[in-house]
């Protein structure tokens, strides 16, 4: 692709989020290019006339995706149909039994945690790592779904004795935001990338000098052109189950990662205040 060498398992995450970006006519393009029952050996000018759009236009459409032109783009959506991860996802249907339905959710999922894993930017995933480790504060915005991965993190975190604070209001945020300052981070969760309440408050975060982190299924969303740091999850969507609850779990074990790096790099610490967190709930369970 490009002169680079691309996992495989990234195929298909890095097209999705690269969707957002497309035109239309190229939408039409990628989708017949994506169905797993189009033929590998389907040419160039046939392909064109199946979608109604001219040759040019197809070959200028895998490029915006990473490949050099038509026919290697071909060749690498094969390869990716043919892996294991991908013949995993399936759709809903109606007579599904409860336990097609079940085998269908946990693979959606490991489909989204493998592909995930395949496009982690390891340098990015590495400095917000360093940023939130050195942060004086550390805001999370998110609304609905997105939120409760926020709350998820801070109570992560507050385990080893790093604070977080979480908002899911619009006036909130930008109270928050306002008051932030170099030496801070905000970190905007957004399976779209498009919420708009989450945007403008990384924005404001980041003119007031704030290290600002995106966690977002789409790498040119506007969520993602407001921060300085971004890490993507990855999911196919579904007519039922939409993009959101493969993606969520992906966004989840992206931050446990963060959590488990973090505490790395104070281990004694970590393991003590692990140890206090712990013991002051302990009262609370029941035996």
């Amino acid at each position: 692709m490009n002169g680079e060498v691309m996992d495989i398992y990234a195929i298909g995450a890095r097209i999705r989020m690269l969707r957002p970006g497309l035109s239309p006519s190229e939408l039409k393009v990628v989708d017949m290019l994506t169905r797993p029952d189009m033929a590998a050996s389907i040419k160039l000018k046939d392909l064109a006339e199946i979608i109604g759009v001219s040759e040019p236009l197809v070959v200028k459409t895998t490029q915006k995706l990473g490949f050099s032109g038509y026919r290697e783009c071909r060749k690498f959506l094969q390869a990716y149909n043919a892996l294991p991860s991908t013949a995993l996802f399936q759709e809903i249907e109606p007579q599904d039994s409860t336990k097609e339905i079940l085998s269908k959710v946990f693979n959606t999922s490991i489909q989204a945690l493998q592909e995930t894993l395949a496009i982690l930017d390891v340098t990015c995933f590495e400095k917000v790592v360093s940023a939130l480790h050195l942060a004086r504060n550390r805001d999370l915005y998110g609304i609905g779904g997105s939120a409760q991965i926020a709350r998820d993190v801070a109570h992560k975190l507050l385990r080893i004795g790093v604070r977080a604070s979480v908002y899911d209001d619009a006036h909130m945020m930008l109270m928050s935001s306002s008051l932030l300052q170099q030496g801070d981070v905000a970190i905007g969760f957004s399976h779209s990338g498009r919420t708009g309440m989450v945007i403008d408050a990384l924005m404001q975060a980041r003119r007031a000098g704030a290290t600002t982190i995106a966690v977002t299924n789409y790498e040119e969303s506007p969520l993602s052109k407001a921060a300085d740091l971004v890490l993507c999850s990855t999911a196919r969507g579904s007519p039922l189950l939409g993009e959101n609850a493969a993606a969520r779990v992906a966004q989840l074990n992206i931050m446990d990662a963060i959590f488990a790096a973090l505490a790395q790099k104070d281990f004694d610490s970590a393991e003590r205040n692990l140890q206090k967190t712990s013991e002051a709930v302990s009262e609370k369970r029941r035996k």
